[in-house]
């Protein structure tokens, strides 16, 4: 092809994509490219922002670490893995997307027991969890990964003063689809800016706030395996998350109890399908210092 404009050059692009054998590969990739063109020829990017944005995606890739995906914020920020999850899900179940955070082999724990694995500052809380089907028939025997930052705003990954798997564990529910642990309260944290997520939420003069929330992944044999978030319904970023997660069945309420302390309770509701797992985001733990926090305003 010899090009004598700048048409000439996508419907080419479209002829050689449009050779793609697998017929699902060749829808997206087909839409991928036109949309892709469409966007560049819409906004007449100029030669300058086009170096600036593929020096920002390489970046992404190389701060992508095993105890950090800068690619999976970068997508969480732009609402992109919030819209995945939409479109995938009924707006009705307990479902949220996957995040950046997840790590396999959480240690096996027993209904319970606490998933605190060295000092950890906050009050304390019991999370009660119910899994059923969407008949509300109770699950037993579904495996459930449970993790959360700590109240100073870390992931145990990104911090070296948490012991390895600290506010994480994996559960087995029982025969009325039941299970609980006990922990600290969690709270909101800023998601990392010292890369591109960060440049692009300062451009847009937005904050970098999660609202607080413990993360749960629920899989059984039969069933789609779903990824959840429980919110706090007091958190005053709900309405302003970064990465547009919070959805209406995940705010959940914490109720002060007479002991001191707080309880949660939450239902879980899966759909049948395939059980299958993710690639993990992470893999690992840092052995670098701690990060510093910083904290964007919104303007």
């Amino acid at each position: 092809m010899i090009a004598s404009s700048a048409d000439d050059i996508t419907k080419a692009v479209l002829t050689e994509a449009g050779r793609t054998p697998d017929a699902r590969q060749r829808e997206v990739l087909l839409a991928a490219v036109r949309h892709l063109h469409a966007f560049v020829s819409e906004v007449r990017l100029t030669e300058a922002e086009f170096f600036r944005l593929v020096a920002a995606i390489a970046r992404c890739g190389q701060m992508t670490s095993p105890s950090h995906n800068e690619v999976m914020l970068a997508a969480g920020s732009l609402g992109v893995s919030a819209l995945v999850f939409r479109i995938n899900n009924d707006s009705t179940i307990s479902a949220n997307l996957l995040v950046p955070s997840w790590r396999l082999d959480s240690p096996n724990t027993d209904s319970g027991a606490s998933i605190v694995c060295s000092p950890t500052p906050g009050e304390p809380v019991l999370v009660k969890a119910e899994v059923v089907d969407v008949e509300g028939r109770p699950l037993e025997g579904a495996e459930v990964d449970v993790w959360h930052a700590s109240t100073e705003g870390f992931y145990e990954n990104q911090d070296p003063g948490q012991a390895d798997m600290n506010l994480r564990g994996r559960f087995v529910t029982d025969a009325a689809g039941r299970f609980e642990f006990r922990t600290v309260r969690p709270a909101g944290y800023p998601v990392p800016v010292n890369g591109p997520v960060g440049d692009l939420l300062r451009m847009q003069g937005r904050h970098n706030l999660r609202p607080a929330h413990i993360h749960f992944l629920i899989a059984k044999p039969g069933f789609k395996t779903q990824f959840a978030q429980v919110y706090s319904s007091d958190d005053e970023n709900l309405e302003s998350d970064v990465v547009f997660a919070v959805t209406a069945p995940l705010v959940g309420r914490y109720v002060a109890q007479a002991q001191g302390g707080w309880q949660l309770a939450q239902r879980f509701v899966l759909q049948e399908g395939e059980s299958r797992l993710p690639v993990p985001p992470i893999t690992g733990k840092s052995d670098g210092p701690r990060p510093q926090l910083e904290v964007l305003k919104s303007r």
